[in-house]
Formats: structure tokens, C-alpha cells, sequence
């Protein structure tokens, strides 16, 4: 299912699709829900706490990280969010710890991941057509690698780039600029998949004027104004039959 709010935005075929990675490609809540339940589990069992105050120790944790990391690839770091929630807990950095709860979060979520329909057909309707793709996605290199490995996926896009390596989350112009960079494409109509109505569909735009598809399923909420898609897109089969008509105009 699709809705076109500017279909006229869709009457080329694209010169090259960026996309989006965390609740675009697959559905981050499911797996992020499952791997605090294993590392709450873990910290209470190990350390005799409640749920409540491992609980409150990781939010104060994280937003304390995030305010003084702000817009960097660092500021979504797990290990740093253990880390610290332990220095809250009153136990120190406990380094050992904080790297075996790292491990557990990211090995649970992991498991509980599942790709989106259609993704990998979609991309191979991409390659075939000869249109460069590639990953725009907030988060540390080394992470994000290891989830398009897991999806198997890394034979599929032909560039990544990540806010570790551009210096910036989105919605700042880097991340867009050195995958437009990356692709070299023949012409400037560029595609942008993402969840985020400000993230991907205004930074997309605002930074190399992206024709934009934000992906819609559960907690997603439709971007509006000036934060807008050019399409909502509910299954990547629709845009695969929306790449097909293109190819014939």
C-alpha cells in the first residue's frame, strides 16, 4: 500500500535510492523491547536490584549521554548507556560488565530482528536496473555493519554511511552529501527510504532535494508540513510496482 502525495515526483525513474536503516529496513521496537528485557534480566540477577531502579539507572544513564554527546554517532552508544548506568548504580565502571551487557543487548537484538517483505527484492529490482543504492543510517560503524551482514544484506547496497563516519545524525546535510558523493549518480533524482519525519524526510530533502518515502507501520507517525513525504509506504512490494512504472514512461 502506498499514498502518493506528490505523484509527480514519480514520473522518472531514479538516479539512485538511499535508505534508511533502523525501523526501515526492519522493525526496531520488537528487537530493542526484547534485548532490555535480556539485559534487565541480566543486571537484576547479577546485582540483586529491582527492575524499577535498573530501570530508572539506564534512562538517567542515556539521557545524560545523549545531552552531552548530542548529534554524534556516539550518543546512541550502548556500551556508553551501560557504562554510565552503572556509575549510577554506584558500582563503578565496571568495564567487564559493561561489555558483556553491550554484548547481550546487541546478540538479543540481533535474534529478534526480522527484515521487512520485500526488501531484498526491491534492492535486486534496483541492481538490476543498474541504480546505485546505498545506507544512510545514524549509529556507529561497527554496529550497523554487523546488522546489514545479519539481514544479509551486504551484497545488496553498494555503499554505506554511517554518523560515525560523517560526524553528524542525520537530519544534518553530511551523512546525504558523502553518499551522493559515494554513488557519483548520472542525474539528481534521488530517492530517500526512511521512518523519520524529520531525520530522513526533511534532512533528505533540505540537503540534496530527495524525492522522499517515509516508511509507515506501527509507531510511525506520518511526517507533516514541512516534514511531508513525497509517498507513504506501508509495503516495499507497492514501490517496487511504483520502480516498475517508471521504467516504462
Amino acid at each position: 500500500m502506498i499514498e502518493l502525495r506528490n505523484p509527480e515526483r514519480f514520473l522518472q525513474t531514479p538516479d539512485a535510492v538511499m535508505f534508511d536503516t533502523d525501523n526501515t529496513l526492519y522493525h526496531y521496537d520488537p528487537a530493542h523491547a526484547a534485548a532490555m528485557a535480556a539485559v534487565q534480566e541480566k543486571v537484576v540477577k547479577t546485582f540483586s536490584i529491582s527492575p524499577a531502579q535498573f530501570n530508572a539507572a539506564f534512562v538517567a544513564a542515556r539521557q545524560e549521554i545523549k545531552s552531552r554527546l548530542q548529534h554524534t554517532a556516539s550518543s546512541h552508544s550502548r556500551l556508553l548507556y551501560f557504562q554510565r548506568m552503572l556509575e549510577i548504580i554506584g558500582l563503578g565502571s565496571q568495564v567487564l560488565m559493561a561489555l558483556d551487557f553491550e554484548q547481550t543487548y546487541w546478540r538479543t537484538f540481533l535474534s529478534n530482528a526480522v527484515l521487512f517483505d520485500d526488501v531484498k527484492e526491491l534492492l535486486d529490482d534496483l541492481r538490476l536496473a543498474g541504480i546505485p543504492t546505498v545506507v544512510v543510517t545514524d549509529l556507529t560503524a561497527q554496529i550497523q555493519f554487523r546488522k546489514i551482514v545479519y539481514f544479509g544484506l551486504d551484497h545488496y547496497f553498494d555503499f554505506i554511511v554511517t554518523s560515525e563516519e560523517a560526524g553528524f545524525d542525520k537530519p544534518h546535510a553530511s551523512p546525504f552529501q558523502i553518499a551522493l558523493a559515494k554513488m557519483q549518480p548520472k542525474g539528481n533524482c534521488i530517492w530517500m527510504i526512511g521512518d523519520n519525519p524529520i531525520n530522513d524526510i526533511a534532512g533528505a530533502r533540505d540537503a540534496i532535494g530527495a524525492v522522499t518515502i517515509q516508511k509507515m507501520h506501527d509507531g510511525v507517525v506520518a511526517g507533516t508540513g514541512e516534514n511531508a513525504p513525497d509517498m507513504l509506504l506501508r509495503d516495499f512490494s507497492a514501490l517496487r510496482q511504483v520502480l516498475k512504472k517508471t521504467r516504462s514512461l
